[in-house]
């Protein structure tokens, strides 16, 4: 991913892209960042599971129609039809619900995405990692003026969360072409930490100093 966004980038190795070059452990919000036109990566909050998306094919265009529905297979199809029997029985069951909007975020069903992911935030409003999953099904579903809003929430209930913060840059600049704002989320995450990096392995400080040529 460049700052120009007309470049595809190479996805991290194993879907694995750690915060800083020193420290690889798997957390989930440090881990789990997107780029416009290169891969989106996952994780399971339980099992800290990651999967990798390319958007280049993949991401919904803002105003238009998403993606067509992946193949779901049948280990997911029990997952989910298990998921569901839960939540019927039991509207208050946390992790039931978030698990199932992973589910339906893997099998790119973003509108079921969403509701699970509210329906999950409801129980838990300041939960930043579920705010971050719902923001990047907003931008695949079309929405990214609703994906910028829940990430400034997370940012907000969480600043240190640098997940939220690289998308937030992404978003804005690719979807909404806000150059400066996206160039301020980034700087921000810098900040925070001066060798965060992008999924394809480049430092975000490079990005920032990219769009500084275009935009300064």
């Amino acid at each position: 991913m460049t700052a120009q966004g007309n470049q595809s980038s190479p996805p991290a190795a194993d879907g694995k892209s750690p915060a800083t070059a020193g420290d690889t452990r798997l957390v989930r919000r440090d881990t789990m960042f997107f780029t416009a036109f290169a891969c989106l990566v996952i994780g399971f909050v339980g099992g800290i599971v990651f999967s990798v998306y390319n958007l280049a094919d993949s991401a919904a265009t803002p105003g238009g129609a998403g993606p067509t529905q992946q193949e779901i297979t049948p280990e997911q199809s029990r997952v989910m039809e298990s998921l569901q029997r839960e939540v019927a029985a039991d509207p208050d069951n946390l992790q039931a619900w978030t698990q199932l909007g992973h589910l339906y975020f893997d099998t790119d069903q973003h509108g079921k995405a969403i509701e699970a992911y509210r329906r999950s935030l409801e129980l838990e409003p300041d939960n930043p990692d579920v705010l971050t999953d719902l923001g990047v099904m907003y931008r695949r579903n079309g929405q990214p003026t609703k994906a910028v809003e829940v990430f400034n929430k997370a940012i907000a209930l969480h600043p240190e969360h640098e997940t939220a913060r690289f998308n937030l840059g992404v978003v804005l600049l690719h979807d909404l072409d806000k150059r400066q704002q996206a160039l301020a989320a980034w700087r921000e995450l810098v900040a925070l930490n001066p060798v965060a990096y992008a999924p394809n392995g480049q430092l975000v400080s490079e990005l920032v100093r990219e769009l500084e040529a275009e935009v300064e």
